[in-house]
């Protein structure tokens, strides 16, 4: 008799009631935006002030990417939902949140409070702005007006929120974007990404911050024989595990079970949940707004997040 072992979750129950909790209205609407609905922010220039606080447009993109909402839907949406609600409050017309939307991810500090986040995972992706769908491009190949951004998250392995994240074009470095969100972070204990990650600046940055960087090194990787405590040390010690038993694919299998690898998995977990809940592509046209869209993403991810997240366990079984 084969026995299997399959995953299966230990709180299902809690699980189910934060899944029905994601589509409450009352989760998305913050009692903080509603009592500070009018802004009290002046630039000290000419022309008319800021009617909405950064905080009410910002509730408002977050029930636009919920709900998969278009700007003049997303008017509609709040304008009967504050009526059903009693609430005597004007409504931003789809114009003001659009231009608001373009500036927005400048003034949002944080995602999260990530001083306590130890254990940081990066990866990236694409998101489609425009062309065809997959159908198209299978039966008859894509076409030069396909455009992508690439959006780069960093998320914390044990809570597994977004803790970071940017938005650039098709040709944004994996490492140098990595290198650029771990300025905000004063110290970590490691640092995971795949191959893309592989670089001097990137490793010595995750040196700097004292934690180990889990990134695997390529196939043709050299031994510099580094004496010193550095990030090259460290380099060299993946390299040496991965050549040292003779065949390259066992020493990399076996460097991933020492070093923990596998926890990687996490973020890729972070990245399907980000495209299957929210949509694979931007529904801004302008870069800028095409950043808020992306933050307003990970807000959403995060709060799903907090309401309830799924335990596993290991569970054996005959075949």
């Amino acid at each position: 008799m084969q026995t299997l072992a399959r995953y299966k979750i230990r709180n299902w129950s809690d699980y189910n009631k934060a899944l029905i909790q994601r589509g409450s209205i009352t989760i998305w609407i913050e009692q903080e935006a509603l009592k500070k609905w009018f802004s009290s922010y002046h630039t000290c220039q000419a022309g008319r002030p800021e009617t909405y606080s950064d905080d009410a447009i910002l509730m408002l993109l977050v029930l636009r990417e919920t709900y998969k909402l278009t700007l003049r839907s997303l008017e509609g949406f709040v304008t009967s939902l504050f009526a059903l609600m009693g609430l005597d409050l004007p409504i931003p017309s789809y114009t003001q949140i659009s231009k608001r939307a373009q500036k927005l991810h400048k003034r949002v500090c944080r995602l999260v409070n990530g001083k306590k986040a130890r254990h940081i995972i990066f990866d990236s992706t694409g998101l489609k702005v425009h062309g065809e769908g997959e159908w198209k491009v299978k039966v008859h190949g894509k076409s030069k007006r396909r455009t992508w951004r690439k959006f780069h998250i960093g998320i914390d392995a044990e809570t597994q929120e977004i803790l970071c994240f940017e938005l650039t074009g098709n040709n944004g470095g994996d490492a140098q974007m990595g290198e650029k969100m771990l300025k905000g972070f004063k110290k970590v204990k490691s640092v995971r990404g795949d191959g893309s990650y592989d670089s001097g600046r990137f490793r010595k940055k995750v040196h700097e911050l004292g934690g180990s960087c889990i990134v695997p090194p390529p196939r043709d990787a050299t031994y510099k024989s580094s004496l010193d405590n550095s990030w090259e040390r460290e380099r060299d010690e993946s390299v040496a595990v991965m050549n040292g038993v003779g065949d390259y694919e066992l020493g990399r299998r076996l460097w991933k079970i020492l070093s923990g690898y596998h926890r990687r998995s996490l973020v890729e977990t972070a990245m399907f949940r980000i495209k299957k809940m929210l949509g694979e592509g931007l529904k801004a046209r302008h870069l800028e707004a095409q950043k808020t869209e992306a933050l307003c993403k990970c807000l959403v991810i995060n709060k799903m997040n907090k309401l309830g997240m799924p335990k596993f366990e290991w569970v054996l079984e005959a075949a």
